[in-house]
C-alpha cells in the first residue's frame, strides 16, 4: 500500500478526531475569506464614493496646479491632445472644469465660497450633480402643515428635531423620520405633497445662473430664484465679478462642502474670471475603474501627455483618505491575525491529542520495523490531507456568501445609517468578490499547517520507542 493510501485510511479510523482537526482549519479559512471580504469591500465602496462624486480616478492638470491650486496654474483646452486622450480604450469622456475661489453675497449676508465651474450634462454623466439637488424641505410651514396630517406621533416628534433640514434622496428622509417600510407608503404620499421642493439644474454651458449648497442657502438666506453676487481675482490678477440667479439647491453630504460649494457653467465661469478657453483640471472618466486598468491607462496617457501638463491619478488626489483607509486596513489585518492565532493553537491542541493518543500506536509500529522516516512521512499526509479538506470546504462555504454579500450588500439602518451619510458614504457594506486575498489566506492557513506537521515529525523522531510501548 503506498504511502497516501495508508495516510488516507489512517484519517477515518478516528472520524471525530479528523473531523475537529479538519473543522479548526475549515473556521480558520472561512471566517478569514469573510471577514477579509467584508473589509476590503468595505473600503471599495468608500473610495468609489468619493471619488465619483468629486475628484474622479484620473485628472489632467497643469504640473504645478496640485501644489498650488491657484486659477494661475490653469491650463488652455486643447481639443486635439482631448480627442487623443478619448481615444484610449478605457477612456470614455474628458470632462474640464475652472474651479477657484470668490466672495458671494446675497442682500447683507456674504460667504467665500468654492466656485466650480461644470459642463452641466457632461458632468452630470460622471458625478451624478442632479441626484444631489434637494427633493424635500422641512421647513417650518411645512412641519406645522404635516403635523396636521394623521402621521405616527413618533414621527411628528422628530419633524421638529430635523426643522429646516433639506433631502436629496427618499432614504435619508425615511431614515431621520423612522418611516418603516411598511408604512412608507402612506407616509410619503403626504410628505410629497406638503414638503416637495422645486428646484432645476443648470441649463446650458452659457447661462448665467448658479447652483448653490444647502448649506450656503441657508447661511445667505437666499434661495431659487434670488441673485446672487460673485466677486473675487481672476486669471492673472483680473477682477472678477458678476451677477446670478440661483437655478437650483443641492444637498451634500459633507457639511465642508455643502456650505460653500457653488456650481456655475463652464462658460459663464471663464468669463467671470476672464479665462476664456482655460480649465484648472478634466477629469478622465473610464469604462473599467479596476486598479490593473486605471494603472495600465494612466501609463498609456502619460506617455501622450507632455508639460506643462500631466495626469494625476485619484490616490495623489485623496491622500488623507488613502492613508486613513490603510491605518484602518492595518487593524483589521491585526484582528485577522489574532483570529489566526487562535485557530493557530486550536490546530496545535488537535495535534497534541492525536500524537498522545496515538503514542503507543506510533511505538508499536516502529518496534516492528517501520522505519520513523516513512511513520512521519504517513503522518505528514495525514496532515495535509485535514488541511486541504478544510482549506477546500472553507473557501467553498465562503464563496456563495461573498457573491450574495457583493450583488446583496448588508444595508446599515438608524444610527449606523446616518453615521455614514454624515460622511459622505452610501450606508451598505458590500463584500469583495475572489482576489488574490483569496490565495493569501490559503497560503497562511498552509504555513500554520507547515510549522504542526514539523512539530509533529520532530516528535516523531525524539521519540523513545520503549516510553512508547509504556503509555
Amino acid at each position: 500500500m503506498k504511502d497516501y493510501q495508508l495516510a488516507w485510511k489512517n484519517l477515518w479510523r478516528n472520524r471525530r478526531r479528523t473531523l475537529i482537526t479538519a473543522a479548526s482549519v475549515f473556521f480558520a479559512v472561512f471566517f478569514a475569506l469573510v471577514m477579509r471580504s467584508f473589509q476590503l469591500g468595505s473600503y471599495d465602496r468608500m473610495f468609489k464614493n468619493v471619488i465619483e462624486s468629486y475628484s474622479g480616478y484620473l485628472q489632467l492638470q497643469n504640473t504645478d496646479y496640485f501644489d498650488d491650486p491657484n486659477i494661475d496654474n490653469s491650463f488652455e483646452i486643447d481639443t486635439g491632445l482631448i480627442e487623443i486622450i478619448k481615444e484610449d480604450p478605457n477612456v470614455t469622456t474628458v470632462v474640464p472644469r475652472l474651479e477657484s475661489f470668490a466672495l458671494a453675497a446675497a442682500g447683507s449676508h456674504t460667504q467665500g465660497v468654492m466656485v466650480l465651474g461644470i459642463d452641466p450634462q457632461e458632468e452630470d454623466k460622471v458625478m451624478s450633480v442632479s441626484k444631489k439637488l434637494v427633493k424635500y424641505k422641512l421647513t417650518p410651514d411645512v412641519v406645522e402643515a404635516l403635523k396636521n396630517e394623521g402621521l405616527p406621533d413618533k414621527t411628528k416628534k422628530l419633524l421638529d428635531l430635523f426643522l429646516n433640514e433639506a433631502y436629496s434622496s427618499e432614504a435619508r428622509l425615511m431614515l431621520d423620520l423612522s418611516i418603516s417600510e411598511e408604512d412608507s407608503t402612506a407616509i410619503l404620499q403626504v410628505i410629497r405633497e406638503k414638503a416637495a421642493f422645486k428646484n432645476n439644474y443648470l441649463e446650458g454651458v452659457e447661462a448665467r445662473e448658479v447652483l448653490i449648497g444647502d448649506g450656503l442657502s441657508e447661511y445667505l438666506k437666499a434661495g431659487v430664484g434670488d441673485t446672487i453676487v460673485l466677486m473675487g481675482q481672476g486669471y492673472h490678477g483680473t477682477t472678477a465679478a458678476g451677477k446670478y440667479v440661483i437655478k437650483g439647491i443641492i444637498k451634500l453630504p459633507a457639511p465642508d462642502f455643502d456650505n460653500v460649494i457653488l456650481y456655475i457653467p463652464i462658460e459663464t465661469a471663464r468669463q467671470l474670471y476672464a479665462a476664456p478657453g482655460m480649465a484648472t483640471s478634466a477629469v478622465i472618466s473610464l469604462n473599467s475603474n479596476s486598479d490593473d486598468e486605471i494603472s495600465e491607462t494612466y501609463s498609456r496617457l502619460t506617455n501622450i501627455v507632455s508639460e506643462p501638463l500631466t495626469i494625476k491619478k485619484w490616490q495623489e488626489m485623496n491622500a488623507l483618505l488613502v492613508n486613513q483607509m490603510e491605518t484602518d486596513n492595518r487593524s483589521g489585518m491585526i484582528m485577522i491575525a489574532v483570529l489566526y492565532m487562535i485557530i493557530a493553537f486550536g490546530v496545535f491542541g488537535t495535534v497534541l491529542m492525536m500524537m498522545a493518543e496515538r503514542k503507543r500506536e506510533f511505538g508499536m509500529l516502529v518496534s516492528i520495523g517501520m522505519k520513523k522516516r516513512k511513520l512521519s512521512k504517513v503522518l505528514s499526509l495525514e496532515m495535509l490531507f485535514i488541511g486541504f479538506i478544510g482549506i477546500i470546504t472553507g473557501v467553498a462555504a465562503s464563496i456563495p456568501i461573498v457573491f450574495y454579500g457583493h450583488y446583496n450588500p448588508l444595508r446599515f439602518k438608524g444610527e449606523y445609517a446616518r453615521m455614514y451619510e454624515d460622511y459622505g458614504f452610501e450606508p451598505v457594506m458590500p463584500t469583495m468578490l475572489p482576489d488574490t486575498f483569496y490565495l493569501w489566506q490559503i497560503v497562511i492557513v498552509l504555513i500554520i499547517l507547515m510549522i504542526a506537521i514539523a512539530f509533529s515529525t520532530r516528535k516523531i523522531f525524539r521519540m523513545n520507542v520503549i516510553n512508547a510501548l509504556r503509555a
